[in-house]
């Protein structure tokens, strides 16, 4: 307990030379921009893992028990 003091004082320095370095981007950022950002990924990962094919065997599936 007698170092408390300590470890808050370098924890709040690290915090303050974080946000000098990186900005302090307080809000949200714009859905299209998140978008843009998540997208290259996702595709990779939809090449990487097959993943289209396993979207539209499940949609086939739930259109089979659906009786369509």
């Amino acid at each position: 307990m007698a170092h408390t003091a300590s470890r808050t004082v370098l924890r709040t320095q690290g915090r303050k030379a974080y946000s000098a370095a990186f900005g302090n981007r307080q809000g949200r950022r714009h859905p299209l921009v998140a978008t843009a950002m998540v997208l290259p990924l996702a595709a990779l990962l939809v090449v990487v893992f097959g993943g289209w094919e396993a979207v539209v065997t499940q949609a086939s599936s739930v259109g089979v028990m659906l009786g369509r």
